[in-house]
């Protein structure tokens, strides 16, 4: 079943679209939420468990304060209420990955409320943030289907859940929440919003109503999805079969579907006939935590410019594109680096350019991102002056910028020690284009009877007769001068 009747519009004239979100973030603590373990990724499996977040008879959690900050920081960019008391209750339910048969979670009194984020100048309620510990990761065996192993190193790390209002009104929007999310949380620094490896998570609730309806329609939810594509995807197709079965006077069974990424479906996981009873009771290991006003405003103080700040300070400051402003901010880290190099070399423009289409391009390559570029912003503003005064031709720079990721070399080093230099001397460079007249008279015919493009090929032959390092905008000059 295809979305394309949810985007030609012809349900939607008679049905409203209505999606909450759940998203699960895991935070950028360096310990579990109620011990020491460490939360590293990718680590041997049961290496990282202790007897706390192994869930064993008689230990006591000792609670992550600054899970506890990290999740304030949150709330307060998502301008929630923050309460002056939160209270961890015991979540009561059985299942494999959870080693204690209940999760430590907040209920009734959350770390925050009554929030909101502007997507495309529209407000999006957050009904609540609250914090708990994430549970182990079931691991299925590929030579048995009887089989599944836990890994419980995930078991404990501190997460955080974001739930919205069901204010949503398309797929397309919830993707459009969530990237926004995303960028807000990174730029923060409270997370990774590493979907791959499991440190973002969402779940999303849909329901669809008459549009002169006041009551919401049946809900299903989504789960399993493993990008933000996907939410949209699986999305459009629930709203599609939810439309299709109420246009054919069907009901909408209230349950759990998984999408799935290889058939582009969802499928019944289980039915919900009735709400879970949780039995949630407070955690009585864990005393009410109080959040005083100067430990908010203390916090506060941490977060620091905000994307949608930052993009207007670079388009007034810099004076850049639209579209260079959006590229250099949707990393915080990027942006930082922007600004540093641009600290050392006065020429914004410039530097955006070789950060978008060199830097990132080599960064892609070899696969490094931003963090763990090998080059600082001065060596990368050095190098940049070095092909802005024509000390270096362009082409030599980006020569210079590949030895610099594998020698660590300064950019002025390499070009001492490779003699790159750019001849300037218009009477070198004239001996070098008659050089080449000389040795390609079928281009010289070629451009001689209208084919422009010989010209390009005659300085490329120049170039290469240089080694690169004669000044191209001359080159060109003289080289048009001696074709006459």
């Amino acid at each position: 079943m295809a979305d394309e009747s949810i985007n030609n519009g012809f349900y939607e004239k008679k049905y409203k679209i209505v999606i909450g979100l759940e998203i699960h973030v895991e935070l950028l603590t360096e310990s579990k939420m109620f011990c020491s373990c460490s939360t590293k990724f990718g680590e041997k499996e049961n290496s990282q468990i202790c007897p706390v977040c192994f869930g064993m008879p008689g230990t006591l959690p000792v609670l992550n304060y600054e899970a506890i900050e990290l999740g304030i920081k949150t709330a307060l960019t998502l301008n929630c209420r923050i309460p002056s008391e939160c209270i961890f209750v015991r979540k009561s339910y059985f299942y494999p990955d959870l080693p204690k048969n209940f999760q430590i979670s907040q209920y009734s009194q959350p770390l925050a409320s009554d929030g909101y984020l502007n997507v495309n100048n529209k407000k999006i309620g957050i009904r609540r943030v609250h914090l708990e510990e994430d549970t182990g990761k079931l691991i299925h065996s590929e030579k048995n289907e009887n089989v599944s192993l836990i890994d419980f190193n995930r078991s404990g790390i501190p997460l955080m859940e974001i739930v919205t209002e069901p204010e949503i009104s398309s797929p397309e929007e919830a993707e459009d929440f969530l990237l926004k999310l995303k960028k807000f949380l990174k730029y923060i620094e409270v997370s990774d919003c590493n979907m791959e490896e499991g440190s973002l998570r969402c779940d999303a609730n849909i329901s669809i109503k008459p549009h002169d309806s006041k009551e919401l329609g049946i809900k299903t939810e989504i789960k399993n999805m493993n990008s933000f594509k996907s939410v949209r995807k699986a999305l459009s197709f629930e709203a599609n079969r939810h439309m299709h079965l109420l246009n054919e006077n069907n009901k909408v069974r209230q349950e759990t579907r998984l999408w799935d990424e290889t058939s582009q479906t969802t499928d019944s996981m289980r039915i919900k006939e009735e709400a879970h009873d949780y039995r949630y009771f407070p955690e009585p290991d864990i005393p009410p935590v109080r959040i005083s006003r100067d430990t908010v405003e203390k916090i506060s103080l941490k977060i620091g410019e905000l994307p949608s700040e930052r993009e207007k300070r670079f388009f007034e400051q810099y004076n850049l594109s639209g579209y260079n402003v959006s590229v250099i901010t949707s990393e915080k880290k990027l942006a930082d680096y922007f600004e540093e190099t641009a600290s050392f070399y006065k020429e914004p423009k410039i530097v955006s350019n070789w950060l978008q289409t060199v830097l990132l391009g080599i960064l892609k390559e070899k696969n490094i991102s931003i963090n763990t570029c090998p080059i600082s912003p001065k060596n990368f503003a050095e190098l940049i002056e070095l092909v802005d005064l024509k000390k270096i031709t362009a082409t030599s720079g980006k020569e210079v910028l590949l030895e610099m990721f594998e020698t660590g070399k300064t950019a002025s080093e390499i070009v001492k020690d490779r003699q790159l230099v750019q001849i300037q001397d218009k009477d070198r460079i004239e001996e070098l284009v008659i050089e080449v007249i000389n040795e390609n008279s079928s281009a010289v015919k070629d451009y001689k009877n209208g084919k422009e493009q010989a010209v390009s090929f005659l300085v490329g032959m120049v170039m290469k007769k240089s080694r690169g390092k004669a000044d191209p905008v001359k080159t060109k000059e003289i080289l048009l001068k001696k074709l006459l």
